[in-house]
């Protein structure tokens, strides 16, 4: 581990298997990602595991260009690149907890907008 949750999180996605993400989840864990016409959200760890057998992300990886903690909350922003082209850019944050695992999570994604 990483210490820094949302990164490790971020390594979890782009393994070969990306259901070891949900160990870094609280039960409880609730969560937004708001992709290009769409918003995907939950209120448990179940619902997230839902999100990610729904997701076709074979060669999928999150280049991480900036990252940041300020207590409880961490955030991060990078590039995604899908078989090694960049397919956008993700601006994220967690807010975790005492356990040292996700509690909330939030990510926008742009295909049309770079920011770093």
């Amino acid at each position: 581990m990483s210490g820094m949750v949302l990164r490790d999180y971020l390594s979890a996605m782009d393994s070969g298997d990306p259901a070891k993400v949900l160990e870094l989840l609280e039960p409880d864990f609730s969560f937004l990602i708001a992709l290009p016409g769409r918003e995907v959200t939950g209120r448990s760890k179940e619902d997230f595991a839902a999100y990610l057998a729904g997701r076709d992300a074979t060669d999928r990886v999150h280049h991480v260009l900036r990252y940041a903690a300020d207590g409880d909350v961490e955030t991060v922003y990078g590039r995604v690149a899908d078989g090694g082209d960049t397919s956008g850019w993700f601006h994220s944050a967690a807010m975790v907890s005492t356990a040292g695992r996700m509690a909330r999570y939030q990510s926008f994604f742009s295909t049309t907008f770079e920011l770093v």
